[in-house]
């Protein structure tokens, strides 16, 4: 999530609106009084779709949040048979640190994907992820190969918006491990990256964010909890690839059509 807080450019626009798509981290520097993303915003929109919802512990800061969805160009994200290997792309830690909020640490992707290094051998399958990792942390490189994954050089599945489509319509679906953020929070974040795989007709087997309560899950959409479950989701999709692939695709028409999505933000927003 960046944020701008140059007075110039903000004076600039007539109307400003605040995009969250990091939701929890933003929230809880500002009422903890480490920074204020939100100064100088008019409109306040965020991805976490169950903010000021029971279960959801990410703070409102008193402010009027508009729930968004991430858009995709179903033309051009269109579906692709084949694929041999569950993917994703990920940073390990990135350019922020965890949070410390009312008593509970709050992390980052390294926190989650730790406890699931071993994934790749409990299921026949090949495990791939375009990881930015640091140097440094050449012991969680040796956890993950020692697992049974393969590591890529994200540059290469990433390094382009052609490398990227490439890299997600040659996959055979997306393995998606969240921050610890957003898997405590439970704000309902769901990954921009994940509705691409959708609309490229790549089931996503997903941890569970609080997304479960918005979108249907079960087939081209799984969600999982622990190791466990991970497991089994990947079996399931090996078990009848066609049938998740055909309702992964049909999950992005009905959820995250940009046509759709961006048509309702602008409405709320008042625009148009």
């Amino acid at each position: 999530m960046g944020f701008l807080d140059d007075e110039e450019i903000l004076a600039a626009a007539p109307r400003r609106v605040f995009l969250d798509i990091d939701p929890g981290f933003g929230q809880m520097w500002k009422e903890l009084a480490l920074a204020d993303p939100f100064r100088g915003h008019d409109d306040f929109v965020t991805i976490a779709e169950n903010i000021g919802q029971p279960g959801c512990v990410v703070p409102t800061c008193g402010l009027p949040w508009i729930t968004t969805r991430p858009p995709v160009d179903l033309e051009r994200w269109c579906s692709v048979n084949g694929g041999e290997r569950f993917t994703t792309i990920a940073s390990w830690r990135g350019p922020y640190g965890p949070v410390e909020y009312r008593g509970r640490s709050y992390g980052l992707r390294v926190h989650e994907f730790r406890k699931f290094a071993q994934l790749p051998r409990l299921v026949p399958g090949r495990f791939e992820v375009a990881l930015e990792i640091d140097g440094s942390d050449h012991r969680d490189v040796e956890l993950l190969e020692g697992g049974g994954w393969s590591l890529v050089d994200p540059a290469l599945a990433a390094g382009s918006t052609d490398r990227y489509m490439r890299y997600i319509q040659g996959s055979k679906a997306e393995l998606m491990i969240a921050k610890e953020m957003y898997v405590k929070t439970q704000s309902g974040w769901f990954s921009d990256r994940s509705a691409c795989y959708l609309a490229s007709g790549k089931p996503v087997l997903a941890q569970d964010t609080g997304f479960t309560r918005n979108y249907p899950v079960g087939q081209g959409l799984l969600s999982f909890q622990d190791v466990e479950q991970a497991g089994e989701g990947a079996r399931e999709i090996c078990r009848d690839q066609r049938r998740h692939a055909k309702a992964a695709r049909e999950i992005a028409e009905e959820y995250f059509d940009a046509r759709k999505v961006l048509g309702q933000l602008l409405a709320e927003l008042g625009v148009g």
